[in-house]
């Protein structure tokens, strides 16, 4: 049996060398605690000694970094009400009358405060003596004013959002109403009335659509600061209905179709984007308030009192009040003898007054039921040299064509968005010098998907 089993070792042993042993190794090296050494290591002293090692192996462990102060909670957060300036906030944050109008000076470096909009956001930190000490007013899409109190005067900074524009692709096919169609198609349903404004010229959102027709189009959605703010810009959009196929292509402010022809034009085909047609122009039709048979010069569009009605083409306003049967009337007079009527009002745009220049979809009333109307509609006519005319089968002359060299840079530009609406792929446009865009590319999309690449601008 060893010593060790026995538990009878000597204790001049260590680690089972003999103390003669362990004497000559320091004969040959030196005395192991000489005093010019560091002294042993952590390891060593946890060697000789356990509990002693392992306290300093604990000294030794570095002390976790404090985690930073959380931010201070406002005191006070609110929304912009409608008419409330920037003074009445903070007068009612408790500054007196020139102190608040101190810090609105400071605050006008950076913003218009004419252009205040209701709903802005706003938070408040008071000092410790109790008075306001600091004020952030967060701009909608812009980005943040921050205000604040420093040595008895106010000085202003302005953050302005991270923007990011992520284009993506969308096709499917209309199943029902267009906007519930294009959310199934994995798109933000918003995107309808953005392909309204597109091709309003040339497709009438009331009465064209077809179930069956395909769409596809590529476009912007814009994030600031990393949240989804909304929509951008129609980059390309195709709709094809059987054989007939319509293209636009966004080439600097306007768009163009695969030709380079402009889609704009002296008449929108429509005077809303959404509505539906509840009668159509008729040399005979029986009058449901008069009871008679009688012809109806305009093209009746069912939709809710209130709604919207913009101007289809650009002109003068030529008439603006009540006209007999047609109640509330705006009528507008146009270049080339051309006069459109807008019958049945609830009210006026503000504004809209005989002599006012009108652009094209700008709205001038909206939906009612004045007159000898049964419900709320709008009655919509086209006068050309004194003769009522079928607004529906009106053909108008485009804008202005591109020149010759924009034409070739718009070929350019037609080819790469193209390209994007038959694959999915998200659109890589050519950067100009001055404005760099870069998209990030994307594995393309199947149909009835959306896609998306990324930029920062």
């Amino acid at each position: 049996m060893s010593r060790f089993e026995s538990g009878k070792a000597k204790p001049w042993t260590v680690l089972g060398l003999p103390l003669g042993g362990l004497l000559a190794f320091a004969a040959l090296s030196g005395s192991i605690w000489d005093d010019s050494l560091l002294g042993p290591t952590a390891l060593e002293t946890a060697a000789l000694d356990p509990h002693a090692g392992a306290h300093a192996l604990a000294e030794a462990a570095p002390a976790p970094e404090p985690a930073p102060p959380a931010a201070p909670r406002p005191d006070r957060e609110g929304l912009l009400r409608r008419g409330e300036t920037l003074g009445a906030i903070l007068a009612g944050l408790g500054l007196e009358r020139e102190e608040a109008h101190a810090a609105a000076l400071a605050s006008a470096r950076h913003i218009d405060l004419r252009q205040l909009r209701p709903g802005a956001r706003y938070a408040a930190w008071h000092a410790p003596d109790g008075g306001l000490g600091r004020l952030e007013l967060e701009l909608e899409g812009k980005g943040a004013l921050e205000l604040e109190r420093a040595g008895g005067a106010w000085t202003s900074r302005w953050r302005a959002c991270e923007r990011e524009v992520r284009v993506l692709s969308v096709r499917g096919t209309l199943e029902g109403a267009l906007e519930s169609s294009i959310d199934r198609a994995g798109a933000d349903g918003e995107l309808a009335y953005k392909l309204a404004e597109v091709l309003q010229w040339d497709l009438d959102f009331s009465r064209d659509l077809r179930r069956g027709d395909a769409f596809q189009a590529v476009y912007e959605e814009v994030w600031l600061d990393g949240r989804r703010f909304g929509l951008g810009n129609v980059l390309a959009a195709r709709y094809e209905q059987g054989t007939r196929r319509l293209e636009a292509y966004r080439y600097g402010d306007g768009y163009y179709d695969a030709e380079g022809r402009p889609l704009e034009k002296m008449f929108l085909r429509s005077p809303m984007p959404y509505s539906r047609v509840t009668s159509r122009f008729s040399n005979r039709r029986f009058h449901p308030v008069l009871g008679v048979f009688r012809p109806h010069y305009g093209v009746d569009y069912g939709a809710p009192t209130g709604t919207p009605v913009r101007a289809t083409a650009s002109g003068t306003i030529a008439f603006a009040g009540w006209d007999g049967g047609g109640g509330k009337t705006v009528k507008v007079r146009h270049p080339n003898e051309y006069l459109t009527g807008y019958l049945h009002l609830s009210r006026f745009a503000e504004g809209i007054r005989a002599g006012a220049r009108v652009a094209q979809g700008e709205v001038i009333g909206y939906v009612g039921s004045t007159g000898l109307a049964t419900g709320p509609h709008l009655d919509y006519r086209i006068q050309h040299r004194g003769q009522w005319i079928d607004p529906q089968s009106i053909r108008s002359v485009p804008a202005e064509p591109l020149s010759r060299r924009e034409l070739a840079d718009f070929r350019a530009a037609r080819e790469a968005m193209r390209a994007s609406l038959e694959t999915g792929a998200p659109f890589r446009a050519p950067a100009p010098a001055e404005a760099p865009v870069q998209v990030a590319s994307a594995p393309a999309s199947p149909a009835g998907s959306a896609s998306s690449g990324a930029a920062r601008r």
